[in-house]
């Protein structure tokens, strides 16, 4: 079975997430008939860029995306105990934008937590399942990465955990084209054999380092039940490797996907243009469609990649990328091995940057601070004692319980805020705000000018715009 991410990872992967409803619309009906096992079209950074750049409500995407897709289940990714901002919230929000996520039309929710700390996900866990009977599959995933801690052994066991806590699906998270085609095939083939058969495995790969569709076809051969692919106007590269290959190749095989190529031609057909406005507006280059080997060679993704490069630059010391990438994994090590993904992957990389620019570890970062004293949770591997010994210094205290134990019920003061704005409309508002409230504000602000009539310049985006 294929999950297409052509509405959600594909675009957030290779043009800032910039595609609007308005460019998916024309072809909801027939994606819904092709006979995909989901489509991811929200979640992510979708959220925040709806928001910011696109005065849309991201609600409202949502329940418009459902009136489409009556066949396909809408799928999309949650950070946990983050949902889908760059915090912990309390369980009281967490388990509310569950709730609403489903209501409004979800009905697949992958889940994962940037460490593999199974406490960021117990709440979220228990909330697909009390809101999702019936109508909601709850896709546990792993943060794939490799260390001398990410063994096979170790996915498994976390793979059988997650399972224990209800989930329906494990999905092999491998965001950063880490995952070797020998080695994808062996740990779904030990995740089948110890899984419950019900329990379905799902791949996610991507495509940077050029080894994106030899890990799907080994992890198809090894058992697999779903992979990620992405149609491919906006597939490849930093994306997802692309569908119409795939589906070629599996068809008249035991494992053919049951997809008609004929039925994604006119689809495709409409995403080369959107693809070409993406290209056409700035969002899309060539860079990120080309082969990077780099993330093997220091486990770097792509946007932590040009976030060192881009940090590097400010300071007018770009010289020193090859030193900055050579220190990355020592700085991971020191900070017990967490998977370089959001927001981990940007702690260490700046940590890294000023252990070159500063000396080693003569300035901390209050993220790599935090990290190391388990405030985002507990990391997979052993923290140096020395860089403990200098992030307690002045009376820190490392903490060992679940982050989101030391935080109080949020959901009533969130509210109070958002009325005494005079913003309310739907409980969703207050959501919407608890992530981003800046940022929501100002899309508030947009959308009550844009109903009065009053102040246009209200009505501009953050590009300083006004949308289509």
């Amino acid at each position: 079975m294929i999950t297409d991410t052509i509405l959600r990872d594909a675009h957030q992967s290779l043009a800032a997430t910039r595609m609007r409803f308005d460019e998916m619309e024309p072809v909801l009906a027939q994606l819904d008939e092709i006979g995909y096992y989901s489509l991811e079209a929200w979640g992510g950074a979708t959220f925040d860029t709806c928001l910011r750049y696109l005065c849309e409500d991201p609600w409202d995407r949502l329940r418009n995306l459902k009136k489409y897709l009556k066949k396909t289940p809408i799928q999309m990714l949650l950070r946990g105990q983050n949902l889908l901002g760059y915090r912990h919230y309390a369980d009281d929000v967490v388990e509310k934008f569950v709730e609403k996520a489903i209501e409004n039309g979800v009905g697949v929710i992958r889940v994962f937590d940037a460490l593999n700390d199974v406490r960021n996900l117990e709440t979220s866990v228990k909330a697909i399942k009390k809101y999702g009977k019936g109508k909601c599959i709850c896709e546990a995933a792993i943060s794939y990465t490799t260390s001398p801690v990410h063994t096979t052994e170790y996915f498994v066991k976390l793979a059988k955990t997650l399972e224990d806590m209800g989930a329906d699906n494990i999905c092999i998270k491998d965001m950063a084209n880490l995952l070797l085609p020998f080695t994808a095939y062996e740990v779904v083939k030990e995740l089948k054999e110890e899984l419950r058969p019900e329990t379905k495995v799902h791949l996610h790969t991507h495509n940077t380092t050029g080894t994106g569709d030899m890990i799907n076809l080994m992890a198809i051969q090894a058992g697999a039940d779903i992979v990620d692919c992405a149609l491919s106007p906006l597939g490849n590269g930093t994306s997802n490797p692309a569908t119409e290959p795939l589906v070629a190749t599996l068809k008249g095989t035991p494992y053919d996907t049951g997809i008609d190529i004929n039925k994604l031609l006119p689809v495709i057909t409409h995403f080369n243009k959107v693809a070409q406005r993406l290209e056409k507006d700035g969002f899309l280059s060539a860079r990120v469609r080309k082969i990077d080997i780099n993330t093997l060679l220091y486990q770097v993704p792509g946007g932590m990649l040009s976030n060192l490069i881009s940090q590097l630059k400010s300071a007018g010391k770009e010289d020193k990328l090859m030193e900055c990438l050579a220190e990355v994994p020592e700085v991971r090590k020191d900070c017990g091995y967490p998977p370089l993904v959001t927001p981990s992957s940007q702690i260490v990389g700046t940590q890294a940057v000023w252990n070159v620019l500063a000396g080693k570890y003569k300035t901390l970062t209050a993220q790599y601070k935090d990290l190391i004293l388990g405030k985002y949770g507990k990391v997979p591997g052993q923290i140096s004692p020395d860089v403990l010994k200098l992030c307690t210094a002045h009376g820190e205290q490392a903490i060992t319980c679940r982050p989101a134990d030391l935080l109080k019920d949020e959901m009533q003061k969130l509210t109070d805020e958002v009325k005494s704005a005079g913003f309310y409309e739907k409980e969703e508002d207050v959501l919407s705000y608890a992530l981003f409230p800046e940022v929501s504000n100002n899309y508030f602000k947009w959308r009550k000018a844009r109903e009065t009539g009053v102040d246009d310049d209200m009505a501009k985006n953050a590009d300083g715009v006004y949308p289509v």
